[in-house]
């Protein structure tokens, strides 16, 4: 389709259970409880979303209405197959980043006689620790209460009793686009954690890869700092 959808997407779109999507996809069937009637309504809604977004400059014979040759049916073939290889490495190298840049940054802070934390109690951690992977309460705006999930906790060498860890998120791009799309998750996470920590609290991004003036700009203007991997050392004008 034009643009590609994700399934979450195609199934908000034909207003189908994400289920269905998912069984397709993975083991080649509709969900075996799925009742008849129901399952045949619901493909034909995906139907319906698939025929109005299908990208064309793929499938010209479709819009034409007639039968492929064979060049357009091996192209469409390696087209479908480039983008089906790259959703399903794209997670995979997104996960290998992320365990690079966690390690690059435990690597830098066990060097510097800090150690890796049990303690999941994140306003009481201790001096010189962190934590990867901790899950924080913050707060909506409607007042409601949500975990928001952060990379890295750190409690700097020189906290005190009653002072904040500095927040760490990481992130890695190997272009200038998705950056862009997702800037605002940084700015909602912080914005949820501030109404419930204060205006204070400290939380930096650890960059790698493709990130424009934008999306700085963006981040910025939300009083988000960022450290780049290739200078982890800034982390020292942090307190650490």
């Amino acid at each position: 389709m034009a643009p590609p959808l994700a399934q979450d997407r195609l199934a908000g779109l034909a207003g189908v259970s994400g289920n269905l999507i998912d069984a397709m996809e993975k083991d080649n069937r509709v969900p075996p409880q799925m009742q008849e009637a129901d399952a045949s309504q619901q493909l034909r809604r995906i139907c319906d979303v698939v025929a109005r977004l299908m990208d064309f400059d793929v499938f010209p014979w479709v819009q034409d209405n007639r039968e492929p040759e064979s060049d357009e049916t091996a192209r469409a073939e390696s087209i479908i197959a480039d983008r089906l290889s790259g959703a399903i490495a794209d997670p995979i190298i997104r996960n290998e980043q992320e365990r690079r840049q966690l390690t690059a940054i435990g690597d830098w802070l066990n060097q510097r006689g800090y150690s890796r934390s049990e303690r999941l109690d994140f306003e009481r951690m201790q001096a010189s620790t962190y934590v990867f992977h901790l899950n924080i309460w913050g707060q909506q705006e409607n007042g409601t209460q949500v975990k928001v999930p952060v990379d890295v906790v750190i409690a700097p060498s020189k906290s005190r009793p009653g002072d904040l860890p500095l927040l760490v998120e990481t992130k890695s791009a190997g272009d200038f686009t998705n950056p862009n799309k997702r800037r605002k998750e940084e700015a909602d996470k912080i914005a949820n954690l501030r109404r419930r920590y204060g205006e204070n609290l400290r939380y930096t991004l650890f960059l790698c890869g493709y990130f424009n003036v934008n999306y700085l700009q963006y981040e910025a203007d939300n009083r988000i700092d960022w450290i780049w991997q290739h200078r982890i050392d800034d982390f020292v004008g942090l307190g650490l």
